[in-house]
């Protein structure tokens, strides 16, 4: 009955592979809202039009872009959570 604690060392890793436009960026906002100030988020994501809509999602709610990378049709995207 001992349930597993998350570790609230690791990275926030939100896995939307397989999801189109509008749901990774919608997902991801939803996480975000929930982290504290300066947290980190990683968005997984498969759609290819994610490399324009996190770049734009970021520059518009102030959010910042710290890494971008594709692997394989695996886009990777860090965001800091903005502060307040």
């Amino acid at each position: 009955m001992n349930e597993k604690q998350p570790d609230s060392s690791a990275a926030d890793i939100l896995d939307v592979k397989g999801l189109i436009c509008p749901l990774p960026v919608l997902k991801a906002r939803k996480i975000l809202s929930g982290l504290a100030p300066g947290a980190l988020l990683t968005v997984e994501a498969t759609d290819p039009a994610s490399v324009i809509d996190f770049p734009h999602f970021c520059s518009e709610t102030g959010h910042a872009l710290v890494e971008q990378s594709e692997t394989e049709g695996v886009y990777r995207f860090t965001i800091r959570r903005k502060a307040g």
